[in-house]
């Protein structure tokens, strides 16, 4: 009787068995049809742990308004990820929203200085989150990713730039997809293809200029009230105050604490002038104590400023087979090509009245022996006068009326000198030769209407057109001297970008800083505090 029972069992067991096999792929098939199943539905209870309710983001930002900024983003991004947790998963909090939070914590390498809104909140839960999925931490995680790239990555908003006079394009990129790169690879986030080169080289010297400042920074160098000058081979105390602050910043490689102005010392004084804008002569005068005692505090805050200056330039410009750089602090022109500085030249820029605009253009032509169109704003202001002074004015100054223009002819003593280069832009600013040759010899460089004079252009001009076939370096030289105006269109446009930057590492790694001739530093450092 046992047995018989016994069997029966296992005959019905197995009978059930079958049965819900069947019912199991006859599910699954409906499923594949995209029916809705109670397999399914199993399968996503399973998941919900990784998923959350999507009015709960509302409730969020409600909480949080301050990064009620981020909201577009962040629901975006988890609207595209059907609202499943992005920083968790089934084994709890992921690498990457470790990565985040560090991140968080130490924005001052990147030179920022703001506080995170509701940072000591995700302080408070962080730490308590970690193995099982928290929603509010996810969302915190999400923004302040946000945040991150915003103030990292992108800088301050580009209305906020135009205000500051910076009309350079600003990069336009969307770090939606670039979080999906970096939760499969959180080292990511540390690429250094996010930026340009600069931002990375300045970087680094802040923290060098941070470990100063943590070591007591530099102590401010007393001048005598007679003091003039010291000359090599001179013995004061100053000598030996000079040298420590020198010895600071690496501009010599020992402190001997000697107090004669040695062969040692000279060399260091002129890789400090170098580096700081002065002529290279190896006598130390006020001014250059006066450089030397910038507190170190405002070093920092100048190099903080020019991280942020990168951030605004796509990284796309060093790409570009060739482009021009001005950089009107450092009155400066550098041409590249193929990632390498062809030429480097003085320039001159505009007077603080007349600032020569930070924007953009491409170089379209070259004009050899040019006339000089006087620009609406000199001839009211400056020819006219002068003319109601000299009635000979013009034909002195070789200048002519043009209509109700007055246009001076090209020659040799023609105020845009030999040759003029163009990129058309609406500020009506370009590159060009200039008789006043003596003026590139001169440390401070602002003299002009707002045009950029350039001390090679001869040079420029030949390096521009070396592999243009209806140019050879003997035809620029007759263009140039030919005494009529000829316009070249260039066969390839070249992206010219003219920049200002008070902080500049080069290529040996050594921190240049350049006079903020048209005080834009503080306005923006300001701006950064607000941030």
């Amino acid at each position: 009787m046992r047995n018989k029972q016994w069997f029966g069992g296992i005959l019905l067991i197995m009978v059930l068995g079958f049965s819900l096999t069947g019912w199991y792929c006859a599910k699954k098939e409906d499923t594949k049809k995209g029916s809705t199943t109670a397999l399914n539905s199993k399968f996503r209870s399973e998941d919900i742990a990784l998923s959350f309710d999507s009015t709960q983001v509302a409730t969020f930002y409600a909480k949080y308004p301050k990064l009620v900024l981020y909201q577009k983003q962040a629901v975006d991004l988890y609207r595209k990820n059907q609202y499943n947790y992005l920083w968790y998963d089934k084994k709890g909090r992921k690498e990457t929203a470790e990565v985040i939070y560090n991140k968080l914590n130490n924005l001052f390498e990147d030179g920022l200085l703001a506080k995170v809104p509701y940072k000591e909140i995700l302080d408070g839960m962080f730490q308590k989150t970690a193995s099982k999925p928290n929603l509010e931490v996810e969302l915190f995680l999400t923004n302040y990713y946000f945040y991150y790239t915003n103030k990292v990555l992108q800088g301050i908003d580009s209305t906020k730039t135009e205000e500051l006079g910076w009309y350079l394009p600003r990069k336009k990129l969307s770090y939606g997809q670039y979080l999906d790169s970096i939760l499969i690879d959180p080292k990511l986030i540390d690429n250094k293809e996010q930026l340009i080169g600069q931002y990375y080289k300045l970087k680094a010297v802040l923290q060098k200029y941070r470990e100063i400042e943590k070591s007591g920074g530099w102590e401010a160098i007393l001048v005598p009230t007679d003091f003039k000058q010291l000359k090599p081979g001179d013995s004061s105390q100053l000598v030996t105050q000079i040298r420590k602050r020198l010895f600071l910043t690496n501009d010599i490689a020992s402190d001997s604490k000697s107090n004669i102005y040695d062969e040692s010392l000279q060399e260091a004084v002129l890789r400090y002038k170098k580096r700081n804008g002065f002529s290279e002569d190896k006598n130390i005068t006020t001014k250059h104590i006066d450089e030397m005692n910038v507190p170190i505090s405002d070093r920092i805050k100048t190099i903080m400023v020019n991280m942020e200056r990168c951030r605004w330039i796509s990284t796309d410009l060093t790409k570009a087979k060739e482009f021009i750089v001005v950089n009107i602090p450092s009155y400066r022109l550098t041409y590249f090509k193929e990632g390498k500085a062809a030429l480097i030249s003085n320039v001159v820029v505009g007077t603080a009245l007349n600032e020569t605009v930070i924007f953009s253009g491409m170089m379209s032509y070259i004009v050899f022996s040019p006339y000089w169109n006087v620009p609406k704003s000199i001839r009211d202001k400056e020819i006219l006068p002068a003319i109601k002074k000299n009635k000979n004015y013009l034909a002195k100054h070789n200048m002519e009326w043009k209509g109700s223009m007055i246009r001076q002819k090209p020659g040799p003593n023609n105020s845009l000198g030999l040759v003029k280069f163009l990129f058309p832009n609406s500020n009506n600013i370009y590159l060009h030769d200039t008789p006043s040759k003596s003026l590139f010899s001169q440390e401070k460089r602002a003299f002009s209407h707002g045009c950029i004079r350039v001390e090679k252009p001869k040079e420029l001009a030949k390096l521009i057109l070396q592999d243009d076939p209806n140019w050879t370096p003997e035809k620029i030289e007759a263009a140039m001297n030919g005494g009529k105006e000829k316009w070249y269109t260039l066969k390839n446009k070249i992206p010219v970008y003219i920049g200002y930057f008070t902080a500049w590492v080069d290529d040996e790694g050594t921190i240049n800083f350049h006079k903020d001739i048209y005080d834009r530093d503080n306005a923006l450092a300001n701006l950064l505090l607000e941030e």
